[in-house]
């Protein structure tokens, strides 16, 4: 699975009331994979391959804690704990993800 199919996969899991008001880009800096960002606005999710001039937050991980977080396989909070995923920027907004895209 590429990464661009597991952020498509996250995509399809957008809950599109939890976004209600927000403005926020999700960059996603995939270590052995191609980065790509996820644009929040007003209830929709936008996803983009490449870099985000204007990310909020940004997750770096390898593309297997990727499928693991995004399928549910992986808390993403050991991810971080266990420095399999580094973030940087708003971290709050990294814990808003499981309310945007629950599993």
């Amino acid at each position: 699975m590429s990464v661009a199919d597991i952020i498509n996969t996250m995509q399809s899991k957008f809950n599109a009331s939890a976004a209600a008001g927000l403005d926020l880009v999700f960059q996603f800096n995939i270590e052995d994979g191609e980065n790509h960002y996820l644009v929040i606005k007003d209830g929709t999710c936008d996803v983009q391959q490449g870099d985000a001039d204007n990310a909020n937050v940004t997750l770096i991980m390898d593309s297997e804690t990727l499928k693991g977080i995004t399928s549910g396989e992986t808390d993403g909070m050991q991810a971080f704990m266990g420095g399999k995923l580094r973030a940087e920027g708003d971290m709050m907004l990294a814990m808003k993800l499981g309310e945007l895209f629950p599993v």
